[in-house]
């Protein structure tokens, strides 16, 4: 699949702010089975300096320095990208044994050594937005016995997640931990996401949270997807060696496939988002964002 993505962020202040330094997460970082064909980014007012950089995990980063008294700040992201369809089966269709075990996950990503930004090590361990539950794990410790496979096992989390949380726009913000999402059983994409890595986690298996997009045209037959035309969020699991990172959208009970666009992963939310920062200033402010992702006709 191919796809023009427009990504569109209005921040408006209440009064005008100082020295304002923001962070932008919105070109795609590299990864398997995406091609960024193009990429451009529009910020009004100029900023005084950019500086790009990658990391500390798998992103793309803008670092944003607007000197000039600010009261609007827009941000916009053009791209174009190619999708490909994974060789994974439908959830359906993948069996107990399919790939490495719980165990045999949990031993290798242990013993691994690969501290890259791709390596299971860093997601291995609770993070700020996803820490430790005792209550999410002793929930999630029926789908992790030690002979069942991993991505059989993941799939089933995601199957749980689906089935018992209700998707509710209104229930949780951006700053909701899981555990509050969990209690409630209610939230959107960020919570599902959350919960199944800090679930995953606490039975030892890497687990990262992905940010990106879905398309906003389904396929003939099929339904719209929660989460279009808007940024969208999943999590991606290390299922060993053979298998890699494996993306699980527990907000439509679907690996990721080539209707997910890859924009960056981390740990969760807080080492992906969009945009963050920082200004001079007591001013109140509101966000207004806008997606559009179009098959190309072409």
């Amino acid at each position: 699949m191919l796809y023009d993505v427009r990504h569109l962020t209005t921040v408006t202040y209440a009064s005008p702010v100082r020295l304002a330094r923001f962070n932008v997460r919105l070109r795609p970082a590299p990864w398997p089975g995406q091609v960024l064909e193009r990429f451009a980014l529009t910020i009004d007012p100029v900023p005084w300096s950019v500086q790009d950089d990658c990391g500390p995990f798998v992103v793309n980063r803008s670092r944003l320095i607007i000197r000039e008294p600010l009261s609007r700040l827009a941000i916009e992201s053009r791209f174009r990208v190619e999708v490909s369809e994974p060789s994974l089966p439908e959830p359906s269709l993948i069996s107990a044994m399919t790939g490495p075990s719980v165990a045999q996950v949990r031993d290798r990503a242990a013993r691994s050594r690969d501290l890259s930004a791709m390596g299971p090590a860093s997601y291995l361990y609770p993070s700020p937005m996803a820490p430790n539950s005792p209550e999410i794990a002793a929930w999630a410790a029926r789908f992790f016995p030690s002979a069942q496979g991993a991505l059989a096992a993941a799939c089933a989390l995601m199957r749980a997640i689906y089935d018992e949380f209700t998707y509710d726009g209104d229930a949780t913000t951006s700053e909701t931990l899981p555990d509050q999402a969990f209690q409630a059983r209610h939230g959107v994409c960020q919570d599902f996401a959350h919960v199944m890595i800090v679930a995953a986690r606490a039975h030892g298996i890497p687990a990262a949270y992905v940010s990106g997009y879905l398309r906003t045209i389904p396929p003939p037959g099929q339904p719209r997807l929660i989460g279009a035309d808007a940024t969208h969020a999943w999590a991606t699991l290390w299922c060993g060696e053979e298998l890699g990172w494996v993306g699980f959208d527990p907000t439509n009970d679907t690996l990721a496939r080539s209707d997910h666009i890859f924009t960056a992963m981390g740990r969760d939310y807080a080492d992906v988002a969009p945009l963050d920062g920082v200004f001079h200033g007591g001013a109140g402010q509101r966000l207004a964002v806008s997606v559009d992702v179009a098959p190309c006709e072409d």
